[in-house]
């Protein structure tokens, strides 16, 4: 037997609000998986500086080996933004053109906004893709944290006291000293660098390249 659907105008409303809390749940649910991503990825940066900076003894592929776990969390968490997306978009079209519209009227409100809410029950889709994911969240945070790895990686390098050797020395006296400094096991130092630095400039461009933006991301208005 199919449950009776809801006849009366204060019934369909009372099921709308039911909806919106289901909603408003799964969205904060979703957004705390995504925050606890980036904990854990502060964490890893704050551990792996310690334990890098603090002992000359400890090799510069300890930061490198750094970035690549904040590269997978990056990853994890691109995807984990792609499901909060779903659900904050059905939860933003509710409160902006239902919600809203009970507190102050406008004229100018979207009025189909039911259908598009009932398509993505139906058929769920992901609103936007892995990559504009990966770039939203690299933008927003993960940035910072590169940056962090990067300058600490060239401050392990290019500072003699933060070798094995302990020398002295306050700074690096050649390019030469450095190239051997950046040495990683089978691969030279020049390569090493040569790497980095070509991944640092893929992460440049995820961070300057902009979309044009839309909605409710309009640059100024309040988003995650």
């Amino acid at each position: 037997m199919r449950p009776s659907l809801p006849a009366s105008q204060p019934e369909i409303t009372n099921t709308l609000s039911h909806y919106y809390r289901g909603e408003l749940g799964r969205m904060t649910s979703w957004r705390d998986r995504i925050d606890r991503t980036s904990n854990w990825a502060i964490t890893v940066v704050a551990a792996l500086l310690s334990v890098s900076l603090s002992t000359p003894t400890a090799h510069h592929g300890v930061l490198l080996f750094g970035i690549m776990l904040i590269s997978l969390l990056l990853l994890i968490e691109a995807r984990r933004y792609r499901f909060f997306d779903i659900y904050r978009a059905r939860v933003r079209q509710v409160e902006k053109n239902y919600f809203a519209q009970i507190l102050s009227p406008d004229a100018n409100s979207v009025r189909d906004w039911g259908p598009v809410v009932a398509s993505s029950l139906r058929k769920p889709k992901f609103l936007l893709t892995y990559h504009a994911a990966v770039q939203r969240r690299l933008q927003r945070n993960y940035s910072w944290m590169y940056l962090i790895m990067l300058l600490a990686w060239a401050l392990k390098i290019t500072t003699p006291k933060l070798q094995a050797e302990g020398s002295t020395l306050t700074h690096a006296q050649s390019w030469t000293y450095v190239i051997d400094n950046a040495v990683l096991g089978p691969l030279p130092g020049l390569l090493v660098i040569a790497l980095v630095a070509a991944f640092y400039l893929a992460i440049l461009y995820g961070v300057l390249r902009r979309e044009p933006d839309q909605g409710e991301f309009i640059r100024g208005e309040a988003h995650v």
